[in-house]
């Protein structure tokens, strides 16, 4: 804002000098010319005054130079003295032969050097004296001079008066103008301009200009108007401008589905958060959350279902953690961020993913659909994981991703190690990929056994990696790896050619045993998976009724009515359909009822804790029940006890497999097994 205005800036002090200034001008000149005036008109005075004293002495004048009478012309003479401006008066013969004459001296007036060079010391008069009878004949002359002070004292003493009275009307008149236009203008600016200076030039029309009272309708109130209508034009524009400025901030610096902050935005606020723990010397959580299978949810119920599964979850988040202590951002797809702040241990942190993961498990309402989820977290802590918001936020990305690989609905804190199984991973890639070439791979088969009569009716095919460095590797290790990387395909048909010949040999041998193979969620979702199967059968020359495909509920949730459509024409084909690792899914009845399934298959840890847990075997219960009433086998996976056993096969739980009979062992020794497993059961039945 400009400094305030000196007092020579003023305009009303700038006017009021300028007014002055020509006031006392226009009043020297004005006076000026009055004083030239009476200058003139006491000159003529002189002279009328001189032409009358003349004229009243003439005569006697004249008759005293005809008659030579020089006491008449003393006479005259001292009647002109009797007046007071005669200096000189002279009567003389025209021989200049003074016949009477007197000399009085010029008055001592300080005036003087003012006025003598205006009207002269003296004015001189010089009449010829002659007689009416013969004028033509001069007798002599009458000479006077005038003293011009007393004169011209008079008119100085008027010529000031005219000067002071024509200054000061001036200066009167230029004061009462200089206030009527302080009234009409300068004060009224004067108001206007400190109206303008309160104006705000972020907002303009909040606060407009002040109308001078008035000056509504003259050039004042005009002006004021129409600032005060760009004012309020300025002030729109702007308004729309920080509007659109506010839009995309918004749009750049918050997620549009769920109100949340974006990435960038939360890492600002993280790098914040960090430079006061520093201060401060507190620790920080940082914990990333990702929603189990949401690609599942979204491809069965539709992205909208989706979305507001994401909001509902936002708002949970928002919710439940105060951000007083808590700060909660969206990094994308079914990915949240949680910050907690001031943490006393990483005891804490657990407490809160704990709460966090619950909020997870209570099922949303979303339209026609009442869906359960759960969340997997990744956690990282400031300062030991981590000291700058970057690597932190990787760090807990990281932990959550790798979480997510081994079990779903957990939380994982982030270990130092963790680079080091990335590195891992990438090598296991490269070393996959050569696997199969290598002939790295094998199958073992474990068998199952039908718990009503006791008798081997099939094997599950199990794919067995033996690594020429690491050795047997973990299938829980390498397929979720495969099936990232898409090779799954290719080790998947490679496991379904070798069960299919190993099948056919058996049954070649007299032993019509059905092999079941695992079929992989990316396996289902090529196109020409119905035909590879189909020409694995052909070329083995194996009966469809000896194969059987275990899927797993997630793996034809993506795609439902294409998985249906596939696994249809397998089942038309007379290939066996089952679903594995049943109760660990969705576990719904809507896709047992359109799915050409002909078994369940309880997953190995509702068995582990059966007639243990109460819940487990209550699920175990439940499913055994579900097959019955849709007709459907039951197999059992994991049976390690007699007692579990005994109390499935008390149950109705139609074939079991475990290593209560057998872990899984190679063609020969599964062979091996069938003769002494039925030789076993021959003699019990004996």
């Amino acid at each position: 804002m400009p400094r305030a205005l000196d007092v020579e800036q003023h305009l009303g002090y700038r006017i009021l000098r300028w007014m002055l200034a020509t006031a006392v001008i226009c009043g020297v000149l004005v006076s000026s010319v009055q004083v030239v005036l009476d200058a003139r008109r006491v000159s003529k005075e002189l002279e009328a005054q001189a032409a009358q004293t003349i004229s009243m002495v003439r005569d006697a004048a004249t008759q005293s130079v005809f008659s030579i009478d020089d006491i008449l012309a003393r006479q005259v003479i001292d009647g002109l003295f009797a007046l007071k401006p005669i200096h000189l008066a002279r009567i003389t013969h025209p021989t200049g032969e003074e016949l009477g004459g007197r000399v009085r001296p010029l008055r001592d007036n300080a005036f003087r050097p003012i006025t003598d060079p205006i009207f002269g010391a003296v004015q001189e008069y010089r009449e010829s004296l002659s007689r009416s009878a013969s004028p033509d004949t001069v007798y002599g002359y009458l000479e006077i001079h005038f003293d011009t002070a007393p004169l011209a004292a008079t008119w100085l003493t008027r010529a000031a008066v005219t000067f002071a009275s024509g200054i000061a009307l001036a200066l009167i008149l230029g004061l009462i103008m200089f206030v009527v236009f302080h009234l009409l203008l300068t004060s009224p600016l004067l108001r206007i301009v400190h109206s303008v200076k309160k104006v705000d030039p972020e907002k303009p029309d909040d606060r407009l200009i002040a109308l001078p009272k008035g000056h509504r309708n003259d050039e004042l109130g005009l002006w004021v108007n129409a600032t005060n209508n760009l004012l309020v034009g300025i002030g729109d524009s702007q308004k729309r401008h920080r509007e659109a400025e506010d839009r995309v901030t918004r749009l750049s610096r918050y997620d549009q589905l769920t109100g949340l902050p974006s990435r960038d935005t939360f890492l600002e606020s993280l790098r914040d958060e960090i430079i006061t723990a520093q201060k401060n010397n507190r620790t920080l959580a940082l914990m990333v959350c990702g929603i189990d299978d949401f690609k599942s949810v979204n491809d069965q119920c539709g992205f909208r279902t989706g979305d507001i599964i994401l909001q509902t979850m936002a708002s949970r988040l928002t919710a439940n953690l105060p951000t007083e202590r808590f700060m909660v951002a969206r990094l994308g797809s079914d990915q949240f961020v949680i910050v907690e702040k001031n943490l006393k241990d990483g005891f804490q942190a657990a407490e809160t993913a704990e709460k966090i993961l619950a909020s997870f498990a209570t099922p949303v309402n979303a339209g026609n659909h009442r869906i359960s989820l759960t969340a997997t977290i990744g956690i990282a802590l400031y300062p030991s994981d981590a000291k700058k918001a970057d690597p932190l936020l990787q760090s807990a990305e990281q932990t959550m991703a790798l979480a997510k690989r081994s079990s779903h609905n957990h939380f994982q804190f982030y270990v130092a190690s963790i680079d080091k199984q990335i590195r891992e991973r990438k090598q296991l890639e490269k070393d996959l990929a050569s696997a199969l070439v290598n002939h790295e791979f094998h199958l073992v088969y474990q068998p199952q056994i039908n718990l009503s009569n006791k008798q081997v009716i099939g094997a599950e095919a199990l794919l067995r990696w033996e690594h020429p460095e690491k050795g047997l590797v973990p299938p829980d290790h390498f397929i979720p790896v495969a099936e990232a990387n898409g090779s799954i395909v290719e080790i998947g048909q490679w496991v379904l050619d070798q069960a299919c010949w190993q099948a056919a040999r058996w049954a070649s041998e007299g032993k019509s045993l059905r092999v079941a193979v695992n079929l992989s969620a990316v396996q289902l979702r090529q196109e020409s998976i119905v035909e590879d199967i189909l020409g694995a059968l052909d070329r083995h020359h194996l009966p469809a009724a000896l194969l059987e495909l275990e899927v797993t509920e997630t793996s034809f949730m993506t795609n439902m009515a294409d998985a249906i459509r596939k696994l249809n024409q397998l089942q038309q084909a007379g290939i066996v359909i089952s679903v594995d690792d049943f109760g660990t899914g969705y576990s719904s009845l809507t896709y047992l009822k359109k799915m050409p399934v002909h078994s369940l298959k309880i997953d190995k840890q509702f068995i582990r804790d059966l007639l243990v847990n109460e819940e487990d075997t209550r699920i175990a219960n439940i499913i055994i029940d579900l097959g019955r009433s849709l007709k459907l086998k039951v197999i059992a996976e994991g049976v390690e006890t007699a007692e579990q056993e005994a109390y499935l096969t008390r149950r109705g739980c139609d074939i079991g497999q475990g290593y209560f009979f057998s872990k899984p062992v190679p063609p020969r020794d599964f062979e091996s097994f069938l003769k002494t497993f039925h030789r076993n059961i021959v003699e019990n039945n004996t």
